[in-house]
């Protein structure tokens, strides 16, 4: 019996995590979703916010997500989103500057489409600076 499973992170542009992990924790639709190896199979969409990898050799690794799909099989986890950074690869500045440019966008939005958009990149941008502050608080 396997006491890991294969983790496996991919953005539309590349594959950010791939690997063998004890646990993976993530932000799940109906709140936060724990994966141990021989889960369930289930695929369900997730939303913005931080994989946490806990890795075979007992690191951690997180990943930051803007949403997207997680599939599970009892030896594999594969989480699919548009956009996915490392934490170690996350940029404060950056992240603050597009929040702003997210809050600027909203308060200057004329139609319902423009606010929804706006909203939806405030939330991904807010959720990536959490991520950060989480991540920063592990190291």
């Amino acid at each position: 019996m396997a006491n890991t499973i294969h983790v496996d992170v991919v953005s539309a542009e590349e594959s950010i995590y791939s690997g063998e992990a004890r646990f993976v924790a993530l932000p799940g639709e109906a709140g936060e979703l724990g994966v141990y190896p021989r889960h369930t199979p289930l695929i369900t969409r997730i939303r913005p916010g931080a994989v946490r990898i806990e890795t075979a050799d007992g690191g951690e690794e997180f990943v930051f997500v803007a949403g997207g799909i997680l599939e599970v099989q009892p030896n594999c986890v594969t989480v699919l989103s548009d956009t996915a950074i490392r934490g170690k690869d996350l940029d404060d500045e950056k992240a603050n500057a597009a929040k702003r440019a997210a809050e600027e966008a909203l308060k200057n939005a004329k139609s319902d489409i423009d606010i929804a958009m706006a909203q939806s990149e405030l939330a991904v941008m807010a959720a990536q600076i959490a991520a950060l502050r989480k991540y920063r608080q592990k190291k």
